[in-house]
This record gives C-alpha cells, structure tokens and sequence, in this order.
C-alpha cells in the first residue's frame, strides 16, 4: 500500500521532542564495518527491501548469526514497550473529556482485517464473557525525518513498512490469565489476498515471511494472515512506528534487566548493539534499554530467537516496574506518556477512542502479573535455514489452547468431570442446525458440508435436523447450546457423530442448538479424530520457551565470545 495510507497522511505533531531532545544518540548505528542496510555488519542498519521478493534471502531473513542476516528485531521490541504502555496507561491519563478528545484526535485508524470472510467471533461463554485477543504490531515504516532518524536507513523511506515486532496478546474470558505468543518475523507463511483500502489495489494470496503482510494493504492484511494460521479470531490491532518510543522508555525510569556474565555486544567485523554490563541485574533505560532489545550477537546462540527471550524478560520486567512505582501514578507523568502513545499508535477501527482503549486498560489490569505467560511460537529452520516455519504438532497445539481460552502457563483449575448428563429429548425431535465452518481464506470452502452431516444426522435419528446455507469460517468444529439442562442432549449427538466432550460448550447467546462444521473435519461424515482429543493440553509445550510475568530470576545467557 502507499506509505501514506497508513502513516504518512498523519498531520505534523506539535511539541513533539527531537532526537537529541530524548537524549539520542545517532552514532549508536554507525557501527564499525556496517554496510549501507546494516545487514553483515551491525544489528539493523534498516531493510533495502522493496514490496516485492527483489531481495536476498539468506542476508535479510534474521536467523543465524554470520549468514548476512538482519537485525532490529531488538529496535522493533522497543515499539512494542510503546504498545504496552498505551494499553496499560493511556486511559488513566485523561482527568476530563476534554484531555479524552485530544487524544482521540493523536490516534490514527485503519481497518481491523482486509478482504472477504474471515474468522467467527467466538461465542461467549455460559456466563456470557469472551477472551480478548489483540495483535501488537511494529513498523519498521521510515516515512518522517523522526522515524529515519530513530530507524537509519534513509535510502529506505520510500519502502513499504514491515511488520517486524508480532505478537498476539491472549486476555481470557474471565481476566484471570494473560498469554503473549511472538512469530518470528521471518516466518515462512500463507498471506491471503489482501485489497488496500485506500487504493483498491488487490494482493494476490502468497507464500512469504509473515512480517511482508503488512505490505499488502496495511495491518489488516496482517490480522487476516495470522488469523488464517493459527484460527484465533483477532479483535484488534495496535501498530506503533519508531516516534515517540525513546520518551517512553525513559518515562518508565529504568527497567531491570538480568545477565549471567559480562556482555560487549560488539566484535572486530562491527557485530553487535553495543551493548556493555557486567554480570548482574541492572536498570536500563534510554539507548541502553534499546540496545539491550536489540541485541543478537551476544545472547544465548546469537540468534533472533535468543534476542526475543531477552524482549520478553524486558516486558514481563516493564509491566512489575509499572505496576510498583508510585511515580507513574503521578498525573503529569501518565499525561506524559499519553501523549507519546497516542501519537505513535494505529489502532483498528473498533478500538479507535481513548474511552475504548481505557476500557481496554481495565481489563488488562485485572490480570496478575503471576498469570501473564509470554512464550514464542514453536518453530523450526527450513532445510535451508534461510527462514523459520511453525514446528509441526507443537505450534498448532499452542494455537489450539489460546482458541479454547487455555492459559499456557498450566495453572488453570481442573475440575473432575462430572458423569455426563442423560438426554432430556428424544432424537427426533432435538432441534439442532448444522453449518458448514469451512470457509478459508487460504484453501477455499468445502461446498456441501452442512447437507452431508445433516443427513448423517437424519440417517442417526435426528429427523428434526436443518442447514444454515450461510459460510462461516471456524478453526474447531463446536457444537454449542443454551442451557444446563440441554448439555445431555448435545452430548449424545456429539457421541453419535465421534466428536469429543471439549467440543461441546454451552453459550449464553446460543438460539438454539447448533453445530458448526470447522477445518478440522473437512470431508466424511464421521469427525477425524485429532491427537490432542483424548488428552487436550494444559500447558504450552517446552519448546514454547514460556517465561512467567513474576519470575524475577530470569537472567540471560551471555554467548561466551561476547563476554569480557
């Protein structure tokens, strides 16, 4: 899309500080022996990528160390601090109306997904509540002086922005648990087609690294793509560029940070982002607290991968500061950082107020530190080792658990189920109506379904059984009803078609009841039994790398070669 569909039609911000202002130091990405796109020689020098696949791929895909690969990842997670921050405290801020009108008029809006279809909203629970999901995004966007400043690369202001920082944010159904899932930037994906918004363009569905999505037509494309691959339906979005970062991270005051050895992120060929600690836990803020996010070479394997345990120690850290120092209660400070974020943020349509975004903020609050779970996606190297792809079972088992509103930290309390309930209705005169859910994005609907199973169903006894003729598209077959005294009947039809007892849920909004047929039983009449049906997960898998929001132990492994 035209850089100005989404950032650059924003107008001039007033007051803004400058870099120097924030105490920035532009020499911090003159590293020794760096290219002109930083990728060899420094942590991120900025993308030279086009919109198209003109560019090379081992030497901007951000995997191994020494492979030409890019940086940044660490400058991305710094907007994703900003993120944080807007959700946490830009509603407390406001101390009228009128503070909420100027806001409102800092956020810049675009739409929530681009094209047709698309996920079905869960269904509330029998308490009438839903989870929350909301994509964090970060742009790696160059379109003002201030953002080429902060980003380098002036050859690439005119480059469409990727979308380098992804991660999901999972609030429950009833608040009591947070859970955080990162993708890798360069993780080889499906992006479906996307149309802009703004010039109509169409994109035509494609395989490329997932953070390319948000070239095809804005953040909407990239909801629409991770929607598509993990089957979580996405209600908002939040993308912050690099403007207005650096004030916030200094605003926190510090944030302590944790390494088991001495750290010089630098070498002789210009490697590294500089950053310098001794062993121990130290309170970074400013250009430090950039340099730590951006570190690579220097961190465990010197891989992205490392980079981003050391984002999410810096998070989970961020969020206790925040929620113990007396100082943020402080208003002029909170207006502060208001401001800031607010003028960094794109928000999608539906969460386009600062009123919403309070509300927002209410319901994040609720959740204990001790419950937010922050882990990254299971993954493995292509053959190459060029990009990353989601680890067969176990990256679709973490997905499993955030669309059945499972918290990955293990903690959810398991009752012992009760006997299952008798049918209170004969089956032929059980009213249920089958809806056929396979309407994706990617592979297209499977015409028919609705009529096959409804007649498998007619075949079993269920006489009284109707279609709905209108696709929906659904990761998991449900079969939902209102009511206690109905879970017996779901349960017996459920039984006759092979489904499990997890696929039947009760739901206040529910009219009747109702079976919608997802991609997971996409032919026959009889549902494919999946592995994790006779022992669904409780818990995000090892791989998953899952840190706790109070674990104040973590430290991270400094790589031998870069210690001192």
């Amino acid at each position: 899309m035209p850089q100005s569909s989404v950032r650059g039609d924003r107008p001039k911000r007033r007051n803004r500080p400058d870099a120097q202002q924030l105490g920035w130091d532009d020499s911090l990405y003159d590293t020794e022996g760096a290219d002109s796109r930083g990728g060899e020689g420094g942590e991120d020098g900025g993308d030279s990528k086009d919109t198209k696949n003109t560019h090379d791929t081992k030497s901007s895909r951000g995997t191994k160390a020494g492979k030409g690969t890019k940086g940044g990842k660490g400058r991305k997670a710094l907007r994703w601090s900003a993120i944080t921050l807007a959700v946490l405290i830009v509603g407390t801020a406001g101390a009228g109306y009128w503070y909420y009108e100027h806001l409102n008029a800092n956020l810049q809006k675009a739409p929530r997904s681009l094209g047709g279809g698309g996920l079905k909203k869960p269904d509330p629970n029998a308490f009438g509540q839903t989870p929350l999901n909301i994509l964090l995004l970060g742009s790696d966007g160059r379109n003002s002086e201030k953002n080429i400043e902060l980003g380098g690369a002036r050859q690439d202001a005119d480059r469409k922005p990727l979308a380098d920082v992804q991660m999901l944010v999972h609030v429950s159904a009833d608040r009591s648990n947070m859970s955080v899932i990162s993708i890798p930037r360069d993780t080889r994906v499906t992006i479906p087609q996307c149309t802009d918004p703004k010039t109509g363009e169409v994109y035509p569905q494609t395989t490329e690294s997932i953070n390319e999505s948000l070239q095809h037509g804005g953040p909407g494309c990239t909801v629409a793509t991770w929607q598509e691959l993990t089957g979580i339906y996405i209600d908002h979005f939040m993308m912050v560029d690099f403007a207005g970062v650096v004030s916030m991270a200094d605003a926190i005051g510090g944030v302590p940070v944790c390494v088991d050895r001495n750290v010089y992120s630098h070498d002789s060929k210009g490697h590294g982002s500089g950053l310098k600690l001794t062993k121990g836990t130290h309170p970074v803020k400013g250009v430090q607290a950039l340099q730590w996010l951006r570190t690579r070479y220097g961190f465990e394997d010197n891989t992205d991968i490392g980079r981003a345990k050391a984002q999410h120690m810096y998070m989970n850290s961020m969020v206790r500061q925040l929620k113990k120092d007396a100082k943020l209660t402080n208003p002029g400070e909170l207006r502060a950082l208001a401001e800031a974020a607010t003028s960094a943020l794109t928000v999608d349509d539906g969460l386009g107020t600062v009123k919403k975004l309070f509300d927002l903020g209410g319901d994040l609050s609720r959740v204990p530190t001790g419950r937010i779970t922050m882990v990254t996606m299971p993954w493995v190297y292509s053959s190459g080792e060029e990009y990353v792809l989601p680890k067969p079972g176990e990256a679709d088992q973490t997905f499993a658990m955030l669309r059945n509103d499972t918290a990955l930290d293990g903690k959810d309390k398991t009752k012992k189920p009760a006997p299952d309930p008798k049918p209170s209705t004969p089956k032929e005169n059980l009213k249920v109506v089958v809806q056929n859910g396979t309407d994706s994005r990617v592979t297209g609907p499977v015409s028919g379904r609705a009529s096959a199973v409804q007649q498998r169903l007619a075949g079993l006894g269920y006489t009284a059984a109707a279609t709905d003729t209108s696709l929906t598209s659904q990761a998991d077959t449900t079969l939902t009803y209102h009511g206690k005294d109905r879970r017996g009947d779901a349960l017996t039809l459920a039984k006759a078609l092979g489904l499990p007892n997890s696929a039947v849920r009760e739901s206040s909004s529910a009219t009747s009841m109702r079976l919608v047929i997802g991609n997971d039983w996409r032919d026959g009449t009889t549902y494919p039994k999946q592995p994790s049906d006779d022992k669904p997960a409780r818990k995000a898998p090892d791989s998953a790398d899952a840190l706790n929001g109070e674990d104040t132990k973590a430290c991270m492994k400094v790589n031998p070669q870069y210690s001192f």
